[in-house]
């Protein structure tokens, strides 16, 4: 599982991210999106500018990474690239990059929703943090993958609308 003092999660904005950082972000992500999956896309898709970015690094050294996309004027967040090194896979830091990505988007955008489109291997993984398909598998670039959004539990849900409401709203002595 993770070793906790030497793991580390960081947050950036495109803006934060050193010539030396997005260079170290990018070709982490060609190395297992590109090469290893033997997928030739997109990767510079123009959403990176407007995306947040979380780093994990073991032993200082990069081991994995998500970005997360909000869509404000369509109440949604979205979560993609989400990318573990191949030495770091089956130890748990694809599921603490999502955790941390999922609290985030609880904390900064409580009022949308939360997508991702993943390869549909991984649905089942994404279906234990609370994730439902919601597409019939597509191809994108050669890779199977599926829309899916987040099912808030019914005590999320309750949450929410308790943190919503106004002292007193709703409630009865």
């Amino acid at each position: 599982m993770i070793a906790g003092d030497r793991t580390s999660l960081e947050w950036y904005r495109f803006d934060d991210l050193s010539p030396a950082l997005l260079y170290e972000v990018l070709q982490f992500r060609q190395a297992i999106f590109v090469v290893e999956q033997g997928c030739a896309f997109p990767d510079l898709d123009g959403r990176d500018q407007g995306a947040h970015h979380l780093l994990l690094r073991l032993d200082g050294g990069l081991a994995g990474c998500l970005r997360l996309i909000p869509f404000t004027d369509e109440l949604r967040v979205a979560i993609g690239r989400v990318a573990v090194g191949e030495p770091f896979r089956g130890r748990g830091f694809a599921r603490l990059l999502m955790m941390e990505a999922l609290a985030r988007c609880r904390r900064d955008y409580p009022d949308c929703a939360v997508t991702l489109s993943g390869q549909t291997y991984l649905a089942p993984f994404y279906e234990t943090l609370g994730f439902a398909v919601t597409s019939a598998p597509y191809d994108d670039y050669g890779l199977s993958h599926v829309d899916m959004k987040l099912i808030p539990s019914p005590a999320s849900r309750e949450r929410v609308a308790d943190a919503k409401r106004r002292p007193g709203e709703g409630q009865r002595d």
